[in-house]
């Protein structure tokens, strides 16, 4: 029986860590919300203060390089205090970013948002620095990757949750003038267009500050494990030296920041993808970007429901070749995103979203095998590869804005910079089955 316990993917000699684990797990829907609730304001913003796609694009920088600037101090903070320690700091953050949205509505400005988004994704950096580490250590190491892709797995229920308010509270409660149709306002008419649609947006993040409040209090009553703090140094610099000397977790971050860089493209610009796709046939703008949104609903519902069944396969094979095969196939069918000037593009770019499901949380597993405790540092370098989601889709966008390019719509072709993420992915999933098959 003892063996058995030892065994289970929530336990470890005999302990088990089921509450604490549904308690982290639900810090993975928190940020999922925060993440997918976000992609549809670069189209949402874009709109309110008459700007380019480039410009609106800035959300994702400011979201995105939050995370960024915040990894290594969280790994630190971590290091010195604990995993919980920086869970709570994170939910703290989170909330103070998401209630900055209000003075942000007050000053009718388009850069205070940015600030409150750099805030509220500080906050996610410190949550995801602690948290996936932490699920990691809640059992043995041959079941990490697992577990932490069954976590992982609420992290899209989360993000359906958040394109859902996205849609129906924010984008359908906006005033239904087009693009064309604000820029022909007179000063003061477009400003009270605006205040009214910024009222709109910023309710759903207050909402979300106070339930995110509410989670950081039932962490701080609950008993955590502490099994994964036993070292309290901070050696900064001759520990990134050292893991960045292991050659899978090095090459692991670069693959974090191709793969982050590739689904928020997907999912930020199936918008620009779908209005331009159903304009062409005629809808309304309105119309083709809420029809979009639909879209990117389903493309996150196979997200989520593929990463279960992934889990359950992981069970058969190995994670880099899983990774790899996904891989591929996501490169098929970003090719069939670029190539495609019909409806079968938005399936393929619809597709996409199941092949993604299981690369962030397997990365992340196999780049910190064998890390022990500089997990928190290595999980701090894996979190900064975030930044591809703040590099990237800036770089898309500049190519969307062109409308046309090669005599093929710009928004097709801007996906070849997926194409080439998920190239990088394939070699990195390539590389890992070779190196876990030579064990």
């Amino acid at each position: 029986m003892n063996n058995i316990k030892k065994t289970t993917i929530m336990s470890k000699d005999g302990v088990s860590y089921l509450i604490p684990f549904i308690l982290i797990t639900s810090c993975f829907a928190l940020w999922g919300f925060a993440n997918d609730i976000t992609n549809p304001m670069v189209k949402a913003f874009s709109k309110i203060f008459r700007m380019s796609v480039t410009d609106g694009a800035l959300v994702q920088v400011a979201f995105y390089g939050g995370y960024f600037a915040m990894a290594f101090p969280a790994a630190m903070f971590i290091r010195k205090y604990s995993y919980k320690a920086g869970v709570l700091l994170g939910l703290g953050l989170y909330a103070l970013g998401a209630f900055l949205f209000f003075p942000a509505m007050l000053t009718g400005s388009y850069y205070p948002f940015l600030i409150a988004y750099f805030v509220l994704t500080c906050g996610l950096s410190f949550l995801e620095t602690s948290s996936n580490p932490y699920i990691l250590s809640m059992g043995t190491e041959e079941t990490a990757t697992r577990r932490l892709n069954l976590a992982q797995s609420f992290n899209p229920m989360g993000s359906l949750l958040g394109m859902y308010v996205a849609m129906n509270f924010i984008q359908n409660r906006l005033n239904p003038m087009d693009t064309v149709e604000r820029s022909q306002l007179a000063a003061a008419d477009f400003e009270a267009v605006r205040d009214s649609d910024l009222s709109v947006l910023i309710g759903p993040y207050l909402v979300i500050g106070i339930i995110v409040l509410l989670m950081l209090f039932l962490i701080r009553m609950v008993k955590m494990p502490k099994n994964a703090d036993q070292s309290h140094e901070i050696d900064f610099f001759p520990t990134l030296k050292r893991i960045f000397r292991i050659k899978h977790y090095r090459e692991g971050v670069i693959a974090q920041f191709f793969y982050v860089g590739a689904q928020i493209m997907c999912w930020t610009f199936i918008i620009q993808y779908g209005t331009r796709l159903f304009m062409a046939d005629g809808m309304e703008e309105k119309a083709a970007e809420v029809l979009s949104q639909e879209y990117n609903i389903i493309a996150m519902i196979i997200f989520c429901c593929s990463r279960f069944i992934c889990t359950f396969i992981l069970r058969y094979l190995s994670p880099g070749l899983l990774l790899k095969v996904l891989a591929i196939v996501a490169c098929l069918l970003t090719g069939g995103v670029i190539g495609f000037q019909n409806i079968w593009g938005m399936y393929c770019l619809v597709g996409v979203s199941a092949c993604m499901s299981l690369m962030f949380p397997t990365i992340y597993g196999i780049a910190l095998q064998g890390l022990g405790d500089d997990a928190k540092f290595g999980a701090a370098g894996l979190i900064m590869a975030i930044l591809g989601g703040s590099v990237l889709p800036p770089l898309q966008a500049s190519i969307i804005d062109q409308h046309t390019l090669l005599g093929m719509p710009a928004v097709n072709l801007s996906f070849i910079l997926p194409l080439i993420c998920f190239v990088v992915i394939t070699i990195y999933g390539h590389r890992s089955y070779v190196r876990q098959k030579c064990k």
